[in-house]
């Protein structure tokens, strides 16, 4: 074989050896052939939550580049494990506060951002009843049906069920039936129609579903407010590189400035803002956790 076929082969050879380890070699994160995955949960329909969500990383790659996959879990605890799974099926998320503080003690979520409505960085939820349920206070839910969004919703079900116990009334045990409504929407039009006897939303949830219920303000009435509880915000794996993770802080912070964003961001979620804030945030609502004796594995479990 002359040197001149034989230089050709050698570098028929290498080109196929280098074809087969980028075949090998999985993509660049946020890439279109490998997308950054954020995980959303419906707080109230899913459709609505979904289309913003997709307004929003179709903003977020207009800004930054990069390329995003929206997946909306079905619940707080799947979107949790996508978080936790090895590999990680999501790389950054938008958890409510006690799902965040599960997975952040877990280890699979670091906070980075922190929404902000009607001016505030935290919320309050409320529990509701009809107007005309003769149901005054919390006390007087004992064997009444309870509406909640979902089992790790922190304003729906984690801190009303410490209220409950407070008023001397066992959540798991002094309750006809807990109803996992699936939104918070769904928990205020549960209420309204008679589903439940009562019901747990954020602060105002009755105001998203009032072109379906006219009435639904006056047919309804709140019967306690429960305390500041942190925004939920975006969250990152631990493990996501630290200059990815500021580049998409950035994008965000830069669209939330424009009228799109904050459309966008309005239609998923009613963020209105969007600030940096890391960890210790959470630490107040952590104390009240602690104070109460509760534990993720006790609510996870309902």
């Amino acid at each position: 074989m002359s040197k001149k076929s034989l230089l050709a082969l050698l570098t028929l050879l290498l080109i196929g050896v280098m074809v087969a380890m980028s075949a090998c070699t999985p993509a660049e994160l946020g890439t279109e052939e490998n997308p950054i995955v954020w995980v959303f949960v419906p707080s109230g329909e899913t459709e609505r939550v979904t289309a913003g969500a997709e307004s929003v990383v179709e903003l977020l790659h207009e800004e930054t580049g990069l390329f995003f996959e929206v997946r909306v879990a079905t619940e707080y605890a799947g979107a949790v494990e996508a978080m936790c799974a090895d590999p990680a099926e999501a790389h950054m998320s938008s958890l409510a506060t006690f799902a965040y503080v599960m997975a952040a003690d877990r280890g699979c979520a670091e906070a980075a951002m922190l929404s902000v409505r009607y001016g505030s960085p935290t919320y309050n939820g409320q529990i509701l009843v009809r107007a005309d349920s003769g149901i005054d206070s919390l006390d007087d839910l004992a064997g009444k049906t309870f509406c909640r969004p979902d089992p790790l919703s922190t304003s729906g079900w984690v801190i009303p069920s410490i209220m409950l116990r407070g008023a001397g009334v066992d959540p798991d045990t002094g309750l006809a039936e807990v109803i996992d409504a699936g939104s918070h929407d769904a928990v205020a039009a549960g209420v309204y129609d008679g589903t439940c006897d009562a019901g747990a939303t954020y602060v105002d949830a009755r105001t998203r579903v009032e072109a379906d219920y006219p009435d639904i303000m006056d047919q309804t009435v709140v019967i306690a407010i429960e305390p500041d509880i942190p925004n939920d915000g975006v969250q990152f794996i631990p493990t996501l590189d630290a200059e990815l993770k500021q580049q998409i802080v950035d994008g965000l912070l830069a669209i939330i400035q424009t009228e799109a964003g904050i459309e966008a961001l309005g239609t998923a979620y009613q963020w209105e803002e969007l600030m940096e804030a890391d960890d210790t945030f959470y630490d107040p609502f952590r104390q009240i956790l602690q104070a109460a004796g509760v534990s993720a594995e006790d609510l996870v479990g309902d």
